[in-house]
C-alpha cells in the first residue's frame, strides 16, 4: 500500500512539471511561413480529417508535401486524426482546410498540450511505473526513487511538453514490449514494439536489440521444438500487427512504396542541423558533404553503424539475458544516433529511454548520460525560449538522482559493472584504484563545460567570423561524451559475466 502511495505521489510531480513546462513557448510560435513542429502536428491533424487516406502521403493541390506533409508511419497518421475528431468539436477552425495553417490562440494551445499530456499519461507514464514496480530484488524505496527520476528525465519532458511533440507514444510502446518480456510474455512485447515502429521509423534504432534477444530465446529453446514454435508465433505476431497498421495503404504497391520513400527521405543528406553524432562533428574539420558523394556517404554510414552494434548484437543472440537486452538497447540505439544517416537532435531521446531503465544499477554513469543527453539538445531549446525550464528542470533531476541514489557514492569499478573488465586485465588491475576518483573528476569537469557552454549560449554572441561558434562547440563536446559512453557501455555488455547466470531464467 505503501508502494503505490508513493508512485501516485510521484505521478502527480511529474506530471506538475510536464504540465508547468507547457504553460512556456513551443517550436515555431509565431514565425511564418513554416512555424514549426507544433504547426507540423496541428498540419498533420488537418490533413488527416479533411483528405482521404489514399492522399495523406501523396502531393496533391490540398496536401502540399513542402508544407510539413507527413513522414511518419501508418499509427502517426491515425493518433492526428483522433486529434483531429476531438478538435473538430471543439472548433473546427483549428482543422479547416487550407485557412487553418499557423493557427495560433491559447485554447488551441491549450488543447494541443492536453492531447501531449493524454498520451503521456495513458502510454509512457504506466509503462514507467510498471517497468520499476516489476524490478527484482530492489528495496520499494529504490522502485519510486527509480520511477521519480525516469520521470524527471529532462530531455523528453522539453522535447514533448516545451518543444512540442508525440515521443512519449512511441518510446511508451517501446517500454510496453520491454516491461511484456520481462514477463516472457514474448507475444505482447512484439505486438507492442511493433506499434512503437510503426507510430516512428525511428524505433528502429531498437529493433535489431529486440530481434536478436527473442531469435536467442528462440535458439535456445531449440529450435526443432518449442523454440521454432515460438519463432513462428512471433513472426506471425509481427507479421499481423503491421498487416493490421498498414491495411488502409496495401490498396496497391505505389500507395506503400510511397509512404516508404516519405519515411527514408534519403534525399535529405547525411545530416541537416548541428547534431552531436560523429558525421557532423568530423565535418567541422572535413565537410564530408563535398568529399564524399550522397551515394556513397549512405553506405559509409550504414557499415560503420552495422560493425559498431555487431558485438552486441552477436553477445545478445548467444547469450540471451534481460540484462544483456536492456544494456543492448543503450548501445545499439546509441550507435545508430553516432553513425547512421539523417539523424536529427532529438533522436537522443532514443538512447536515453533505454538508460532510464538502467538507471537503479548503474545510476552514476546513468544520470551523467542523461545530463549530457539534454545538453546536446540545447540549441534547440534555446531557439524555442525553453532555457530557463531547461536549466530548472535539469536541476530537479540532478536533485532527484543524487539524494535517491546517492551517486558520487556508486563510482567503483563494482558500481560502475566494470569489475569483470577489470578482472580481465589481471597485471593492470592495480590501475582501477585510483579509478573512483578519476570517474567523480571527469564527471564535475564535464557538468562544469556544459555549465559554462549553456549560460554562454543563451547570454552571449558568437563573433562575425564564426556565428555557429556555440551550436558547434555543444554538439562536438556532446559528441565526444557520447563516443566514450558507446565505448564504456559496450565493455559492459561484452565483459558481462552475470550474462552466463541469466541464461538458465531464459531458457
Amino acid at each position: 500500500m505503501e508502494k503505490w502511495s508513493l508512485m501516485t505521489i510521484t505521478v502527480l510531480l511529474a506530471l506538475t512539471v510536464r504540465w508547468t513546462v507547457s504553460l512556456g513557448s513551443y517550436s515555431g510560435a509565431g514565425k511564418p511561413p513554416m512555424y514549426g513542429d507544433y504547426e507540423a502536428q496541428r498540419h498533420w491533424q488537418e490533413v488527416t480529417y479533411n483528405l482521404p487516406i489514399r492522399q495523406w502521403y501523396f502531393n496533391t493541390s490540398d496536401n502540399n508535401l513542402l508544407y510539413w506533409g507527413l513522414d511518419y508511419p501508418p499509427l502517426t497518421a491515425y493518433h492526428s486524426f483522433l486529434c483531429a475528431y476531438v478538435a473538430k468539436l471543439i472548433n473546427p477552425d483549428w482543422i479547416a482546410l487550407h485557412t487553418s495553417r499557423g493557427y495560433e490562440s491559447q485554447s488551441h494551445k491549450l488543447f494541443m498540450r492536453t492531447t501531449v499530456f493524454v498520451a503521456d499519461l495513458l502510454i509512457y507514464i504506466p509503462a514507467v511505473i510498471l517497468y520499476c514496480c516489476s524490478l527484482k530484488e530492489t528495496s520499494t524505496k529504490k522502485k519510486v526513487s527509480s520511477a521519480l527520476c525516469i520521470l524527471l528525465y529532462p530531455g523528453l519532458i522539453l522535447v514533448d511538453h516545451g518543444h512540442f511533440q508525440y515521443n512519449s507514444v512511441s518510446l511508451g510502446f517501446a517500454l510496453w514490449g520491454v516491461l511484456c518480456l520481462s514477463y516472457d510474455w514474448d507475444l505482447l512485447g512484439s505486438v507492442a514494439f511493433c506499434l512503437a515502429l510503426n507510430y516512428k521509423q525511428m524505433e528502429l534504432y531498437h529493433s535489431l536489440p529486440f530481434f536478436c534477444y527473442l531469435l536467442g530465446k528462440c535458439f535456445k529453446k531449440g529450435l526443432k521444438g518449442k523454440g521454432l514454435l515460438l519463432l513462428i508465433k512471433l513472426a506471425g505476431a509481427v507479421v499481423v500487427s503491421f498487416a493490421v497498421c498498414w491495411l488502409p495503404f496495401c490498396t496497391d504497391v505505389e500507395q506503400i512504396m510511397q509512404v516508404l520513400r516519405r519515411l527514408f527521405p534519403i534525399d535529405r543528406g547525411l545530416f541537416e542541423d548541428k547534431v552531436a553524432n560523429i558525421w557532423c562533428s568530423l565535418s567541422v574539420l572535413i565537410k564530408i558533404k563535398n568529399v564524399i558523394s550522397p551515394q556513397t556517404q549512405l553506405k559509409l554510414s550504414f557499415a560503420v553503424t552495422f560493425l559498431s552494434l555487431l558485438p552486441t548484437c552477436i553477445k545478445l543472440t548467444v547469450q540471451p539475458s534481460l540484462r544483456g537486452f536492456k544494456l543492448a538497447l543503450v548501445s545499439c540505439a546509441l550507435s545508430f544516433f553516432l553513425f547512421s544517416f539523417q539523424v536529427h537532435e532529438k533522436s537522443i531521446l532514443l538512447v536515453s529511454v533505454p538508460v532510464c531503465l538502467i538507471i537503479n544499477e548503474i545510476p552514476f554513469m546513468a544520470t551523467w548520460f542523461l545530463l549530457v543527453s539534454t545538453f546536446s539538445m540545447l540549441p534547440l531549446l534555446l531557439k524555442d525560449g525553453l532555457l530557463l525550464a531547461y536549466a530548472v528542470t535539469t536541476l530537479a533531476f540532478l536533485s532527484a538522482c543524487v539524494a535517491s541514489f546517492a551517486i558520487f557514492e556508486k563510482t567503483s569499478a563494482k558500481d560502475l559493472q566494470l569489475k569483470p573488465f577489470s578482472l580481465s586485465l589481471r597485471g593492470y588491475v592495480s590501475w582501477f584504484k585510483p579509478f573512483p576518483k578519476i570517474v567523480k573528476n571527469l564527471f564535475l569537469l564535464s557538468v562544469t563545460l556544459m555549465g559554462i557552454l549553456s549560460v554562454m549560449s543563451a547570454a552571449m554572441h558568437p563573433p562575425q567570423r564564426f556565428p555557429d561558434l556555440f551550436p558547434v562547440s555543444v554538439s562536438s563536446i556532446s559528441c565526444l561524451h557520447f563516443l566514450f559512453f558507446l565505448v564504456y557501455f559496450n565493455v559492459i555488455i561484452l565483459w558481462d559475466s552475470k550474462n552466463s547466470r541469466n541464461q538458465k531464467k531464459v531458457s
